[in-house]
């Protein structure tokens, strides 16, 4: 059953407006890349951080509800002379299985599906163009989407550095915590 709090942000039960369900929400005024650099979203499994939805200022709560079709991403800022935006495919492609629709390992759900969202034409163009070259190696098919970014929506502060905090079991996860393993997503 939703939480009050999803119902009440969606507009019921409430006086807040309809304007809080958006299917269009835009980029914001803190969504400008530093001078020089480029923003490229990726959406590959569990982040906590989140785009694509419908809803202004999700709560984790609300975009694992499902109902708000919000995706966890990634948005990274690059430098387009010292890293190509086609050079971050590699990493995208490698690290998550791109044939499975809305799960990544354990996790399920709309949420946790493949995605690639653009911000020009130009990474439009590349993402196809990769999706398709990817594509030849596989004998699945590959169900990532590519559709324009949304407003990004950072991670509540209990999910910031989440795994360095020992993640959901407390475990280390970061070297000044003692672990030289590789950080790893125990939800996954």
């Amino acid at each position: 059953m939703p939480s009050m709090n999803l119902l009440n942000r969606l507009g019921f039960g409430s006086t807040r407006s309809p304007e809080n369900m958006d299917s269009s929400i835009a980029q914001g005024q803190d969504d400008i890349p530093a001078p020089g650099q480029q923003f490229a979203q990726f959406g590959a499994g569990c982040f906590g951080i989140c785009s694509q939805g419908l809803l202004h200022n999700p709560s984790y709560e609300d975009v694992s509800s499902g109902t708000t079709n919000h995706a966890e991403i990634v948005r990274v800022q690059y430098d387009p002379k010292a890293c190509g935006y086609e050079s971050l495919f590699d990493v995208f492609w490698a690290r998550h299985d791109t044939t499975i629709l809305n799960r990544q390992g354990n996790d399920v759900g709309t949420h946790y599906r493949s995605g690639i969202y653009f911000y020009t034409p130009e990474q439009e163009k590349a993402a196809q163009e990769s999706l398709e070259q990817h594509q030849k190696q596989l004998n699945r098919k590959i169900v990532t989407e590519i559709v324009p970014a949304k407003k990004f929506y950072r991670a509540e502060e209990y999910h910031q550095q989440y795994l360095a905090k020992g993640g959901r079991f407390g475990f280390k996860q970061s070297t000044s915590k003692g672990c030289n393993d590789p950080i790893r997503c125990f939800n996954c």
